[in-house]
């Protein structure tokens, strides 16, 4: 009955809940948990650099369960070592959780989807794109999003763009790239790959990326970095060569975090959806097994859309 079976008739559940708040009962999580062979625990997996991308996840997934008797249980993982498989099995088995939250870059792996699956624990993963089905998977579009950020730079006339990619292997990286050459090959402008560098998404590889581009001859009008670290990393980079930004380089972040109003000019940048990500994965996974928990909400979206900011970093190029 307050799990609102549909074996029961309207008469019945409101005689029921009539019961219920006359004498005060409160539901048992621990008994549910029983019924269920599930503890209600939500389990965060990630192994990603960026601390405020996985903030702003935790931050979604708990506005999301506050009023519930959900618990989320944060696991950081190596994606680089030869037993994580192994350890989020054993990990999964001892603590028996209703699902898992998969973050970029390890829920671009379909053998830790797999896993999940074969455990019988239900699963969500977190992408730059469509990584599973719509049950299982919450995109965004970072590679459209990007491409409008690089064509507001062709619009004010740059045409010398430098890029700082993300960390090889994630999946965000090379979508946000994907979208920068695109939207340049579309419009005819030919790319120098002496301004295009290597970065982690961490703020050290922004600067040592941003020195290697700035150095080039001729460098770069404007350059667009694949998350907002790396872009203040630029941005110091061209504070410390003497480069005025925006009168002399433009720069371009993706994420919006705190980090993107907090430098001086305030950064354009692109505003990631993710904290509104990790109240819809929360929503997808508890739904299956607590019907009641998301009732009259609506149907849950696959793709969220990002959003290009347009702030002081970006201007026209003065040559």
């Amino acid at each position: 009955m307050i799990n609102r079976s549909p074996l029961l008739s309207d008469a019945t559940r409101d005689k029921v809940e009539t019961a219920i708040r006359k004498i005060g009962f409160v539901p048992n999580p621990q008994a549910r948990a029983l019924a269920l062979r599930r503890n209600f625990l939500i389990v965060l997996l990630h192994d990603n650099p960026n601390a405020q991308t996985v903030l702003n996840f935790q931050t979604g997934v708990l506005q999301t369960i506050r009023d519930s008797d959900l618990a989320l249980v944060v696991r950081p993982v190596d994606r680089d070592s030869a037993d994580m498989l192994a350890d989020v099995r054993t990990f999964l088995e001892k603590q028996r959780p209703l699902g898992v939250l998969l973050l970029p870059p390890i829920s671009e792996r379909g053998d830790l989807a797999d896993l999940c699956r074969n455990a019988g624990v239900e699963y969500v993963r977190i992408g730059s794109a469509m990584l599973d089905d719509e049950a299982h998977c919450v995109a965004s579009n970072d590679r459209e999003v990007v491409s409008e950020a690089c064509q507001a730079l062709i619009e004010r006339g740059h045409r010398r763009i430098g890029f700082v990619r993300g960390p090889s292997g994630f999946r965000s990286a090379q979508e946000r790239e994907d979208g920068f050459r695109d939207t340049m090959a579309q419009a005819g402008i030919a790319l120098n790959e002496e301004w295009i560098a290597q970065g982690n998404y961490r703020f050290s590889s922004g600067l040592v990326a941003g020195e290697q581009i700035l150095k080039a001859a001729p460098r770069p009008t404007a350059i667009l970095a694949s998350n907002d670290e790396m872009a203040a990393g630029v941005m110091h980079a061209a504070k410390h060569l003497g480069i005025d930004v925006p009168s002399k380089l433009s720069i371009v972040g993706f994420d919006d975090s705190p980090t993107a109003s907090h430098l001086w000019p305030p950064l354009s940048t692109v505003r990631w959806p993710i904290v509104e990500m990790g109240r819809v994965a929360a929503r997808k996974l508890v739904a299956r097994y607590l019907p009641d928990f998301d009732e009259g909400a609506g149907p849950l979206p696959t793709r969220l859309a990002s959003t290009f900011i347009d702030r002081a970093s970006m201007g026209s190029p003065s040559d």
